[in-house]
């Protein structure tokens, strides 16, 4: 099986959240059963001097842009358990950025085409190719625009996933014909036309033969207007295209065993976390004491993350005899609020507003409980790292967090967390004082931090429900040109 990875983020080239951390470990996880999976990205500027190094140049091609024609060059790199491409632009890609230029658009327009051009010359035939987010949604419509049933063209498939439906990439309807190079028919409310705008992700959602999302539970939300973000009619239109499948974690990189960021390497004994407890309390400069609840937070600070909930109850939390540390940027009032409630409390709070991979990690590894109260969350990546470090999540009751965290059963002694189901703020402090109780009975407790350690999130189980898929969409018939599977 011969799969193609197209997105504007993999790891340890380019990631700035959950997308780049899934595109560099599934592809490894499906080779190791059996696949051929490699990946194609953009070469950003900020790509380490030590990968670009090692890149050999394979061939050019020639990319439209509407009416422009503009340089792609294709360059490899075998890495570990996975191949890589890179589309090479020094305009539209040499920046101290990902994102966050006024030519989105034409970027990530060039970046779809040039995927589609650049089959044309790799040394490489898939069967499938598998495209992530707004940036790579255009793939399957320049395919069937542009490439399907061409001479020189081996069939292929297109499977697209939503990583978060809040990013859409909406632009004025001037691309349409400027950027896109694509005429009025594409236009229209079940296409591209959104509030007479054009909606770059309904491309993906429309025209991919697959649609996944990275979640079972998030896959059912967002046929509903409250998580739909304005395309839950749409989604439903597609629905019997739409799969969830969870997202997984790499247990090679988060493995508390063998992490080197973290003070004391620890397995399943207990003991060794109050270690790292100790340590990051004394590291920022919170009074050390093993035997105080340390809860953790590690979140971009936006609405999305159920802050304004944390807020709300934060003068009631701190009253309790807890200590919290909140690791994150984002939102000037987000920031502002916690700057300020960990200058009020140094006893009990300390605030970073940046966000560093290293203390991120000893947070985990130190951290009793971790808060993740959001709004709405597709997968989370997280949760899956507190378990994977013993620290028990506290989440609401939504996407990826319903589906990987099982609240705690007094009866059963069953459970790697705690959950609540309402947007509410004392759900979310009752929750957590019901937690701290349980953090008194060390017996219950520590198993409680085993059952978490022992919790399975890793890729191999959902490499297999992709692999299964893109099997089950190769099997299909091709159908005639321009027709959508």
């Amino acid at each position: 099986m011969k799969v193609l990875f197209a997105a504007s983020e993999a790891s340890p080239f380019a990631r700035t959240g959950g997308l780049g951390e899934v595109v560099g470990s599934l592809p490894k996880a499906l080779n190791r059963l059996g696949a051929d999976a490699r990946v194609i990205i953009p070469k950003y500027g900020t790509i380490a001097a030590e990968y670009k190094k090692n890149m050999k140049n394979i061939g050019n091609v020639t990319v439209p842009v509407a009416w422009r024609r503009q340089y792609c060059g294709v360059e490899k790199l075998e890495r570990e358990e996975a191949t890589y491409y890179f589309l090479d632009n020094e305009y539209y890609f040499n920046r101290e950025n990902i994102y966050g230029y006024y030519d989105e658009a034409e970027r990530f327009s060039f970046f779809c085409r040039g995927v589609v051009e650049t089959l044309k010359i790799l040394d490489f035939s898939p069967e499938i190719i598998h495209c992530h987010d707004w940036q790579a949604a255009l793939i399957p419509l320049f395919w069937r625009e542009f490439c399907s049933g061409q001479q020189g063209h081996a069939p292929v498939k297109t499977v697209f996933t939503i990583h978060n439906l809040k990013y859409q990439g909406v632009f004025t309807h001037w691309i349409l014909h400027n950027i896109l190079g694509l005429g009025d028919e594409y236009f229209t409310p079940d296409r591209l036309e959104y509030y007479g705008k054009v909606n770059i992700l309904k491309a993906g959602i429309v025209f991919s033969n697959s649609l996944t999302t990275v979640s079972r539970t998030y896959a059912e939300e967002i046929k509903y207007p409250f998580f739909g973000e304005g395309l839950d009619g749409l989604i439903r239109a597609h629905e019997h295209k739409l799969r969830g499948i969870l997202n997984g974690l790499d247990y090679n990189d988060y493995d508390p065993e063998m992490d080197y960021n973290i003070y004391v390497n620890y397995n399943q004994n207990p003991d060794f976390k109050q270690e790292n407890k100790a340590k990051l309390q004394e590291e920022l400069a919170l009074p050390v004491n093993k035997n105080i609840p340390l809860l953790g937070v590690v979140t971009r600070l936006t609405v999305q993350k159920g802050l304004d909930l944390l807020i709300h109850i934060l003068d009631e939390l701190l009253e309790l005899d807890v200590q919290l540390v909140v690791l994150g940027a984002g939102e000037e009032k987000y920031e502002q609020f916690f700057s300020e409630k960990a200058s009020c409390c140094p006893q009990k709070c300390r605030t970073v507003l940046k966000f560093d991979e290293v203390l991120a990690r000893k947070i985990y590894a130190a951290s009793d409980l971790f808060l993740m109260p959001s709004l709405f969350e597709p997968c989370g990546l997280s949760q899956l790292i507190a378990l994977r470090y013993g620290a028990l999540p506290v989440v609401r009751e939504t996407g990826g967090l319903k589906d990987t965290v099982r609240p705690y059963n007094e009866k059963t002694g069953e459970g790697n967390g705690f959950t609540f189901a309402n947007y509410n703020a004392h759900e979310l402090l009752f929750t957590i004082k019901r937690a701290l109780l349980l953090y008194r009975e060390r017996e219950t407790w520590n198993r409680l931090v085993a059952n978490a350690l022992q919790s399975d999130y890793s890729w191999e189980k959902s490499a297999r429900e992709y692999y299964s898929l893109y099997r089950e969409l190769a099997a299909k018939p091709v159908l005639k040109e321009g027709a959508v599977v």
